[in-house]
């Protein structure tokens, strides 16, 4: 009686299954990197806009004044930045559903931007106000990252 070499239906179901499970758990912890990126850039994109923000005020004695609003291109404050030399370009969030916040008055600022994830150090040492200069900084709806002079 001659013996057939393979594997059985069985042996292969196993396999294919033990596959899947950790394909899943791989793309889980992938995810999970993936939103603190994002949430890394959105912490990076506001320190640069703070510098230029700061480096605004040294030459002008002013921040740009505007009430809150969205931070980009085509407000006050974005085209002041962008056109006074200080910044190449207004960040864009990395998701298209994420905005960074603007409001200020010639002595002071908020910056505001939503992250991801709720349990981020960051949040930590961040502006908590319930309404800084118009801008909802507190954590208890969404993890708001903000930042002042």
């Amino acid at each position: 009686m001659k013996q057939q070499k393979g594997f059985t239906l069985i042996e292969l179901l196993v396999v294919i299954a033990i596959i899947g499970i950790l394909s899943s758990v791989v793309l889980a912890s992938l995810n999970s990197a993936r939103l603190k990126g994002r949430d890394a850039k959105r912490v990076s994109d506001m320190g640069q806009v703070k510098l230029a923000l700061e480096l605004y005020f040294d030459s002008n004695r002013t921040y740009p004044v505007e009430a809150a609003g969205t931070l980009a291109s085509t407000s006050v404050a974005g085209a002041a930045l962008v056109t006074s030399g200080f910044m190449q370009a207004i960040p864009i969030d990395p998701t298209a559903a994420g905005i960074y916040m603007y409001s200020g008055t010639a002595t002071t600022y908020v910056l505001r931007a939503q992250l991801e994830d709720t349990q981020n150090t960051v949040l930590d040492g961040d502006v908590d106000d319930a309404d800084a200069l118009g801008i909802d900084c507190q954590d208890t709806t969404s993890p708001f990252y903000c930042v002042r002079p």
